[in-house]
């Protein structure tokens, strides 16, 4: 009778489990495809289109263009929506791989929690509705380290090989994912390389061929992946800044990757950092000493490494992205270990569930502001306006021209840079001829301060002392993150313009 009341148990936690996995999947679903492609394209986006159209192996990142190029484009046009389905599909996978292997790690309730962290997570949302690899790099990232883990541990061999598999494909789909194995490499080197432990670990064959295979591996991490890192360097090197975007001033060494490490907590919501943080702690405390270590190392090599890379070439926070399973994995340990705890109220519940709205209550703002204006500037909407006063001999400057010019592709479309002197020397050229054109710009709106001000080299001043604001585009956000686009129109100038009064103002105002 007993038996069967357990076995009565075990079958009905096994389906609520299911439903609860299953009501997250579905809410997933509706969160990567609700207005999916009502966002215009950023320049990023736009190289996805590029390098998706004419995909090659050159690429260090090729996976994602030759799905998109063999799966979608076949079936469906490769515009704002046809560019995103594979994104928004990988963010809804991801919940259940998720589930499915850190419930392995950590236990159902822990797993079930991290889950629904991840579900809502305002980042992995944003990455699911943006045409670029990252929600595929977050899939494959969020299996094969703990895959592999598992693999080893436990000596089950369908895990072992999906990790190797799921690490071939991370590593085709972002050289950054490669980075993940570089703590669990040193820890084992540190651990177990030693006299001692290898005279009696090599007399067993898998330790042999385990040995081998980590060699055959950092041999291909060594010819593949260093000499992209070289290059990136080298190209920073010989080009300085570039790229589509208006950058912000530079940092000092030690202020910058502050910033650097701030922004990435920022992403992740800093209640889920720190409390995923505090999870892997309290599992190191509660027994499972190995496996805390083992998260650590995953996430704090990559953070170590392209922190202190940052010290000698630009390096983007989203190259950090394949770490933050760990957090979400730590933050569900965290909450579970609330509920196990008797906080001396009748409802035990209430305190963990207060915790967990608080964890949640940091990221909605940017969640809603989600489904407002995508976290991107509307360079469809600018064009679209812009298009209907442009005439043959206008000139028009932009920041992210990639994406203004695919929207206007009729137009050369120049870039905005810091340089007023590019513009003073494209409203001569207009003029040269007796040509009536005009000089367009569109320019990020200032939103706070850690966002371009457009200020350097007195861009700002030139452009409100010689243009006249004529539109604004965007969607206010619930968040500190505004994106909207102005529109300048600037008239030809003459040789006292800059001397007229009202322009003296403008120029002071703007300093």
């Amino acid at each position: 009778m007993e038996l069967a009341e357990s076995h009565t148990v075990e079958r009905s936690t096994s389906r609520s489990t299911t439903l609860l996995l299953g009501g997250l999947v579905l809410f997933g679903f509706l969160l990567r495809f609700w207005r999916l492609a009502n966002w215009s394209f950023e320049s990023d986006e736009v190289f996805m289109l590029r390098d998706s159209l004419h995909p090659t192996l050159r690429n260090p990142r090729p996976l994602l263009y030759f799905l998109n190029h063999y799966v979608v484009a076949p079936f469906v046009p490769l515009n704002e929506f046809g560019l995103r389905l594979l994104p928004a599909l990988f963010g809804v996978l991801a919940i259940p791989a998720f589930y499915a292997v850190s419930r392995r790690l950590v236990g159902t309730r822990s797993a079930l929690f991290a889950t629904f962290l991840l579900t809502v997570s305002p980042l992995l949302v944003i990455f699911s509705q943006f045409a670029r690899y990252w929600s595929l790099v977050f899939l494959l990232c969020a299996v094969y380290p703990y895959a592999l883990y598992l693999g080893v541990k436990e000596r089950d061999r369908g895990m072992l090989i999906l990790g190797l598999v799921t690490l071939v494909l991370a590593c085709l789909a972002h050289p950054a994912s490669v980075l993940l194995i570089g703590g669990p490499g040193i820890w084992l080197m540190l651990t177990y390389l030693r006299p001692r432990y290898l005279r009696r670990a090599w007399d067993q064959k898998a330790v042999r061929w385990g040995i081998i295979a980590g060699l055959v591996v950092a041999i291909v991490i060594a010819v593949r992946f260093v000499p992209i890192l070289l290059r990136w360097v080298a190209v920073h090197d010989t080009m300085g800044p570039f790229g589509q975007y208006l950058l912000g001033p530079k940092l000092a060494p030690g202020l910058k990757q502050l910033k650097y490490l701030l922004a990435y907590a920022e992403g992740l919501t800093l209640p889920v950092a720190a409390t995923g943080a505090v999870g892997v702690y309290i599992l190191a405390k509660r027994g499972n000493r190995t496996l805390a270590i083992y998260l650590a190392s995953v996430a704090l090599f990559p953070i170590i490494f392209l922190t202190l890379v940052s010290l000698r070439t630009p390096v983007s926070t989203y190259y950090l992205l394949p770490t933050t399973p760990v957090f979400f994995i730590g933050a569900g340990v965290f909450l579970s270990r609330m509920f196990e705890v008797d906080w001396g109220l009748r409802a035990r519940w209430l305190m963990p569930a207060t915790v967990l709205l608080l964890i949640l209550d940091a990221g909605t703002p940017t969640l809603i502001s989600q489904y407002r204006n995508g976290r991107r500037y509307d360079f469809r909407a600018a064009a679209r306006w812009l298009e209907q006063r442009l005439t043959p001999s206008d000139v028009v400057f932009s920041d992210q021209p990639v994406a203004m010019g695919y929207y206007l592709p009729k137009r050369d479309v120049q870039q905005l840079k810091f340089n007023t002197e590019l513009l003073k020397d494209s409203l001569q050229a207009i003029h040269r001829d007796g040509q009536q054109g005009t000089l367009w710009i569109i320019a990020p709106a200032p939103a706070h301060a850690f966002r371009t001000n457009l200020k350097q080299g007195g861009l700002a001043a030139w452009m409100y002392g010689n243009c006249q604001l004529r539109n604004s585009v965007g969607a206010g956000r619930l968040d500190f993150r505004q994106q909207y686009l102005q529109i300048y129109q600037c008239p030809p100038e003459t040789p006292h313009s800059a001397q007229t009064p009202s322009s003296g103002r403008v120029e002071r105002s703007a300093r």
